[in-house]
């Protein structure tokens, strides 16, 4: 009996030492997988934006009318003749 017990003691001890020493690499190596998951997640959603934009630089590049929206939405720009005009909103 004592035997028994001095062997399952032995058992135990062996199983904490291999906790102990492989415990810290699995915990590292979940948190490497879940990082490598974050990071395939990022790829997937900047792929998609790089579709959108190359699609908008195309339609820049080669879409007449929709150079002019841009130039005169975001760049303010006007035709030769028009006359800008500004409306600035009243401060209460």
């Amino acid at each position: 009996m004592l035997r028994k017990v001095k062997i399952g003691i032995q058992s135990l001890l062996m199983l904490i030492i291999l906790m102990i020493i492989f415990l810290p690499g699995y915990t590292k190596l979940q948190e490497l997988k879940d990082k490598n998951r974050d990071l395939e997640a990022k790829i997937k959603r900047l792929q998609i934006e790089n579709v959108f934009l190359e699609e908008e630089l195309k339609r820049l590049n080669q879409d007449p009318v929709y150079q002019e929206k841009i130039l005169r939405d975001k760049m303010g720009l006007v035709r030769k003749g028009e006359i800008p005009i500004k409306i600035v909103p009243e401060e209460r």
